[in-house]
């Protein structure tokens, strides 16, 4: 930050100094009790003393008589109290804090995210008294960016993408029959989330939903893995172990890399598709089980059916039902969708505040391949998040080996614009999706058309 803004923003907090809660007469205290942005005064002692204005007690719930000589902690209980606390650094390093994210708990207990600025107060004399405290209520970009997430996601699946759009429609119908699902898609794409949000959506979803990667488990153990065994089938069955047909019982069994089992194999899971009994391994008893079947591979079956490295007769079995996911390099447009739903999820597990990724970083990632799909944006992004200590993920915080394999782009199309840019972005896009509908475009949003219609007003005006 330029010395020049530094100074200009330290003169506004020494005019705010002057100003007293409820006295008008100023034009100063006018134009802050106007404000739709909460605004406080603390002294060296970070307790709330000269001010605290219309928008502050509007968006904390607390009245000026009840802020101040309280704690500024107490009276916000922001999530960046206990640690990097804009006020504490403004006061400490002497330097302003621009758009801090953060989140408070009003006088009711609700959760409200807001971006914080801070800067110093001195008096006449040039001495630092205390710090000035600007917060923006950001409910209504949260609700806006949530709205537009709901739009496109199904379960924890999300997706703008029109192929992909196509399968959120069928797949409640493929959740309610029982069919066998085979899902094919390059690794990395979600398979397994998909195969999981069928089953969270069919009648079996209070039953058990049981995964077993066939490509990772040796052939020889995985029979016995899928079917158990009883007390004696070999050297070390010292007692029955049930395998995951008779686990999923009731519920969902998913074969993930099916394609990686052997002929033999394939021939015994064939018995289980077709009469729903299978034999332990090591027992003469056959065992019966209500289990649906997904099935998915990276691989290409027709491929391997040509080559005889699969069965036609369990192909067949299994392709009642069959859904092709597209790479991610044929759905970019939901990279920025994609990278906002992991930094929100991050945050919630790491507990930072974390807004967004820097334009150059989101040109980056639009201009990548992804061979690992999700998997690889979702592990390019956790790298980046962990080496981040600020509100934004910038290039420096990105994998090398990542950086060395992208060359950036000045500018990034509008139509794919970061979610997390700006609420007039979100807005424009989704008018332009509802093909300037107003009345279709509040209803997305999830806003009335008046609330609408004055923030267009409001950016036309910029």
């Amino acid at each position: 930050m330029t010395k020049r803004k530094s100074r200009k923003n330290d003169a506004v907090a020494t005019n705010i100094s002057s100003c007293r809660s409820g006295d008008e007469s100023l034009p100063c205290c006018a134009i802050l009790e106007s404000m739709t942005d909460g605004v406080f005064t603390v002294d060296l002692e970070r307790r709330i003393n000269t001010f605290f204005n219309r928008a502050a007690e509007e968006i904390t719930g607390f009245k000026f008589q009840e802020a101040v000589n309280q704690f500024c902690f107490d009276i916000l209980r922001s999530s960046t109290c206990q640690s990097n606390c804009p006020l504490e650094k403004t006061l400490t390093t002497g330097e302003p804090v621009f758009n801090h994210p953060a989140v408070i708990i009003n006088r009711t207990g609700k959760e409200i995210s807001i971006s914080v600025t801070t800067a110093l107060i001195r008096n006449h004399q040039g001495d630092v008294v205390g710090a000035v405290e600007i917060f923006r209520d950001l409910s209504v970009i949260e609700n806006l960016r949530k709205a537009v997430a709901d739009h496109y996601s199904l379960g924890d699946m999300i997706s703008k993408n029109p192929r992909m759009q196509e399968i959120f429609d069928i797949l409640p119908d493929v959740a309610e029959s029982d069919s066998t699902l085979l899902i094919q898609g390059p690794s990395g794409s979600g398979k397994g989330l998909l195969a999981r949000v069928v089953h969270d959506l069919s009648p079996r979803k209070e039953r058990p939903f049981i995964k077993v990667n066939c490509g990772a488990i040796p052939d020889t153990l995985l029979e016995s893995e899928l079917f158990g065994y009883v007390r004696g089938a070999f050297t070390d069955a010292k007692k029955d172990k049930p395998g995951r047909f008779s686990l999923a019982d009731g519920g969902t069994l998913f074969l993930d890399e099916i394609g990686d089992t052997s002929p033999s194999l394939q021939v015994k899971l064939l018995r289980v598709l077709e009469e729903k009994i299978f034999i332990p391994l090591g027992g003469v008893e056959p065992v019966k089980v209500d289990v649906r079947i997904m099935a998915a591979t990276h691989r290409d079956i027709n491929e391997m059916l040509r080559n005889g490295l699969f069965r036609e007769d369990l192909y067949y079995r299994l392709n009642i039902i069959k859904i092709e996911i597209p790479p991610l390099c044929e759905r970019k447009e939901d990279i920025p969708l994609l990278t906002e739903n992991f930094i929100a999820r991050l945050n919630a597990l790491k507990g930072k505040q974390i807004i967004g990724v820097s334009s150059d970083v989101m040109a980056r990632l639009m201009n990548y391949a992804f061979p690992g799909n999700i998997r690889e944006l979702e592990n390019i992004l956790e790298h980046a998040y962990v080496l981040s200590r600020g509100s934004l993920i910038e290039e420096k915080h990105l994998p090398h080996d990542f950086l060395a394999k992208t060359n950036c782009v000045a500018d990034i199309p509008t139509e794919i614009s970061s979610l997390t840019s700006s609420e007039n972005k979100l807005i424009i896009e989704t008018l332009r999706e509802a093909d300037g509908n107003k009345k279709e475009t509040a209803r997305r949003l999830g806003v009335s058309r008046t609330t609408l219609w004055r923030k267009i007003r409001k950016f036309r005006s910029k």
